[in-house]
């Protein structure tokens, strides 16, 4: 370890690290989840791909020799996670899917900024630097650019109901991002990780039981690459890393780093769904892009300070 190296700057460079997988991988993932549900019902996608997650994490673990049982210390965030991130936001997304476009149903559920930034001040205590105060204004002007209200039909009900549960959804992943940041773990993020998602699963699994027992699952090679994708990738790496971000990074720079993720996202609806992209649209995305840049930059310079 070179002398200007840190542990704790080497695990925030790992953060960012997995904040810039997670981003291509989740913002890919839109797309595909949209494909997917062509097929199979959203609560049932969701416990598939809950339990595959899960399995592949028990497996990385028992490989590693560290599997080991949730302490209570860690059922609270156990069940925020599980419950909150991946049970009830998953839930609320992918049936919003089923009304609103994969583009922009990635903008709204990533407006997590805008709860994040007042709890992570109020019960965390984080300081709003002037490059994250330019950084967020930069990025939420850019979804708003990208979110344009004025460019669909609000007397659709089952539109207002789809945007509706996309922010609700964005609210209470907020509110797990500031919990996440603000506990005091006993096992990794890594170890509780497939804990996690089958916390998630257990509820899903039940309303899947209840409202989708005679849905009819198309079973075609495009929805099983599309739950080979969700398995190991969007669900076991992505909300490790997720978890990971948010505990590593400051709650507010976490929030503004994930906006990556609708721009990927709506980047690749235009390639996989033909999505369009517009004048506007772009310079929405370059807003994003440099509302990151400015947090990123801001968590560099204070680090350098720190150190």
């Amino acid at each position: 370890m070179s002398p200007q190296t840190t542990p704790e700057s080497s695990g925030r460079n790992g953060a960012y690290l997995a904040l810039l997988l997670m981003i291509v991988v989740w913002g890919c993932n839109w797309p595909i989840m949209k494909i997917g549900l062509e097929d199979i019902g959203p609560l049932l996608f969701a416990f598939i791909r809950f339990v595959s997650g899960a399995v592949c994490l028990f497996a990385v673990l028992a490989f590693r020799k560290r599997l080991r049982l949730p302490g209570r210390a860690d059922l609270p965030v156990m069940l925020s996670v599980g419950l909150g991130h991946m049970g009830l936001f998953l839930t609320l997304v992918n049936i919003a899917l089923l009304y609103v476009p994969a583009g922009r149903s990635a903008i709204l559920s990533y407006t997590t900024p805008l709860w994040v930034v007042p709890m992570a001040v109020l019960f965390l205590g984080e300081r709003l630097t002037w490059r994250k105060l330019l950084g967020l204004a930069a990025g939420l002007g850019g979804l708003m650019v990208l979110f344009n209200p004025a460019g669909f039909d609000w007397s659709d009900p089952d539109t207002v109901t789809g945007n509706g549960l996309l922010l609700l959804a964005a609210l209470i992943w907020a509110g797990v991002i500031v919990h996440v940041r603000g506990h005091s773990w006993s096992l990794s993020p890594l170890q509780l990780a497939p804990w996690q998602l089958l916390t998630g699963a257990v509820p899903v699994g039940l309303l899947a039981l209840f409202f989708e027992h005679d849905a009819t699952v198309t079973w075609s090679p495009s929805l099983i690459a599309v739950l080979l994708y969700n398995g190991p990738l969007a669900s076991a790496f992505a909300f490790w890393a997720s978890v990971h971000v948010s505990r590593t990074l400051p709650s507010i720079s976490a929030s503004i780093g994930f906006l990556g993720v609708p721009v990927v996202g709506y980047l690749a609806a235009a390639v996989l769904l033909g999505e369009a992209i517009t004048l506007t649209t772009g310079g929405g995305l370059a807003l994003i892009i440099a509302g990151v840049a400015f947090v990123l930059l801001s968590d560099r310079t204070n680090s350098r300070k720190s150190g």
